[in-house]
């Protein structure tokens, strides 16, 4: 530990969700540790409605897209001075808009995993360490200002009125699994078929899956080919019913005898984590929605071909992974990945769906004990 306690940190740290989830980790051991500690975290506009309200933190929204985005920073700091800034993200953009943060100590990451520069805004680094996941890796800046360890939690608060909305919604829903299909690139996620194939069989256990999943077009295409094989699935047997409902509606169409239903595009990121809290366990590819289920211990089977799950899977429940990830590196590299830089990964449009369907499903009965 310090002779001298810093008074106050900022934290860079703009996007994604995922990462953001594994941030509020590393927060939530600092205001733990150190409450009297002023925090400022500088942090992206969508990732802010997750986690905003985390107690002893300032939080600045930084749109990084915008033109303005460098200026509106520096205003929002102007005559402060940090003891310590921890750049926790390495992406060009995050370095540059790190310029007007003044602080004593600028601690980056090590040589092996700094970037595009990131060295150049730095004036101290966390120590190297090896096949590190990013939720360890964040963990390091706290271990090089000497916050003290602690049980890993994550204080992410959700308001009382989405906690109301989930807790009725799931008990309206019975047992359900949340399935949350898609990744910020298509190419990351697994087909609609092995989706659609997941969600009968839960239903034929009478377990209802619940799509989640955020507004973007990806989402809204992997949702509608999901949406398109259960309708066909519904016209050719009676006992299945695809059925899309609103917030307001659940309790309803629940008494309809709902099957399955969509929320993608229709929940705030609180009423997903809240949703989520309930559910038996997530499927999703690598993707937010899983890291969001990890931070409040809900079970994840995580779906990954392109990046290594070791890295960056469901950090509590990584032996539920489904993975071809080592199988993809030895086809395009001709050698394994211990072999190769940590955080390699492997290109390819197509490699998701080498994912077989049984071992999802067995990893899922594995959770649900079925």
């Amino acid at each position: 530990m310090p002779a001298i306690l810093p008074q106050s940190i900022c934290i860079m740290r703009l996007s994604a969700i995922g990462d953001v989830c594994h941030a509020a980790a590393l927060v939530t051991r600092i205001t733990r540790a150190w409450p009297e500690c002023k925090i400022t975290w500088v942090i992206g506009k969508i990732e802010y409605e997750l986690v905003k309200g985390m107690h002893h933190v300032e939080f600045i929204v930084c749109d990084k897209k915008h033109p303005q985005a460098k200026a509106k920073l520096k205003m929002a700091l102007q005559g402060r001075e940090f003891d310590v800034l921890l750049m926790m993200q390495v992406a060009l953009r995050a370095n540059w808009l790190s310029t007007v943060i003044k602080a004593k100590r600028r601690i980056g990451f090590d040589w092996a995993r700094a970037k595009e520069g990131h060295w150049l805004f730095t004036n101290c680094r966390i120590a190297p360490k090896q096949h590190a996941h990013v939720l360890d890796g964040f963990m390091q800046f706290a271990d090089a200002i000497g916050v003290p360890k602690q049980p890993l939690a994550w204080d992410i608060p959700i308001p009382e009125e989405d906690e109301q909305w989930a807790h009725e919604y799931a008990i309206a829903l019975g047992t359900f699994v949340i399935v949350a299909p898609a990744a910020s690139k298509a190419e990351r996620n697994w087909t609609a078929q092995g989706y659609a194939q997941i969600m009968r069989r839960l239903i034929q256990q009478g377990i209802t899956p619940v799509l989640c999943g955020g507004p973007g077009p990806v989402d809204a295409q992997i949702t509608a080919e999901i949406t398109a094989l259960m309708a066909t699935e519904s016209s050719q047997s009676p006992k299945a019913t695809e059925t899309s409902v609103t917030v307001e509606s659940s309790k309803s169409e629940q008494e309809n005898h709902v099957e399955w239903v969509n929320l993608v595009g229709i929940t705030s990121l609180k009423q997903m984590l809240a949703l989520m809290s309930h559910a038996q366990c997530v499927l999703a590819p690598d993707t937010g929605p899983a890291h969001m289920a990890t931070t409040v211990h809900t079970p994840v089977v995580g779906l990954y071909a392109h990046s290594n799950p070791l890295r960056t899977g469901p950090y509590l429940t990584i032996k539920y992974t489904v993975s071809v990830y080592e199988d993809a590196v030895e086809q395009q590299f001709n050698r394994p990945w211990q072999s190769l830089p940590w955080g390699t990964r492997v290109k390819g449009k197509d490699l998701m769906q080498k994912i077989d369907v049984e071992k999802v499903w067995a990893a899922i009965t594995k959770i649900l004990q079925l």
